[in-house]
């Protein structure tokens, strides 16, 4: 029974393997339908004097129109540009600004993975860590204001929120009143 089970699966995958195209069947060269496409945008380039592209980062966005000012942070190979918009304009306006700016470090090869942001707080933010660098803090005024950046963007959870044995009572609950439902 085992040499019938042997001999039909051999025999099954001896005829499935070699069956032939039929002759109205199209080749399968696997070249004949693909279409090479040509990269248009820019590659991006190392960056080498981190002050130079900062300050080329932030003329490209001040360019724009209704963009007041702009601040620039290289670190490393990325750029963030924080721009500073008419307080005055709609959400709607600074959106298209916002895009406007991110279009023109576009077609910069210095600014093709740049990051564009909009926030009053964050280009205040770039501002200090900008000047920090000049003053010649970069690793202090960095950490400083990256730590208050993610104190911002990050939620407090309840539930992260861990008891302290000042806390906690005598069988380990915590001691503070709770409300009657």
């Amino acid at each position: 029974m085992r040499l019938l089970c042997v001999f039909i699966v051999i025999l099954t995958l001896a005829v499935g393997c070699s069956q032939a195209p039929k002759s109205g069947a199209p080749s399968q060269d696997p070249n004949q339908n693909q279409v090479k496409v040509q990269q248009i945008a820019p590659q991006k380039l190392e960056i080498k004097d981190s002050k130079a592209v900062a300050e080329r980062l932030e003329n490209l966005a001040t360019s724009i129109p209704q963009v007041e000012s702009a601040h620039c942070v290289v670190f490393g190979n990325t750029a963030v540009v924080g721009i500073n918009i008419n307080k005055e304009l709609d959400r709607a306006k600074v959106g298209t600004v916002k895009y406007s700016v991110a279009e023109a470090l576009k077609k910069d090869p210095y600014g093709v993975n740049a990051i564009v942001t909009a926030d009053l707080d964050l280009d205040q933010r770039l501002r200090n860590i900008r000047d920090n660098v000049q003053a010649g803090r970069p690793i202090t005024g960095f950490a400083e204001q990256m730590a208050d950046i993610i104190g911002r963007v990050m939620p407090q959870l309840p539930r992260d929120i861990r008891n302290t044995p000042n806390n906690a009572g005598p069988n380990g609950t915590n001691t503070a009143e709770m409300p009657n439902p």
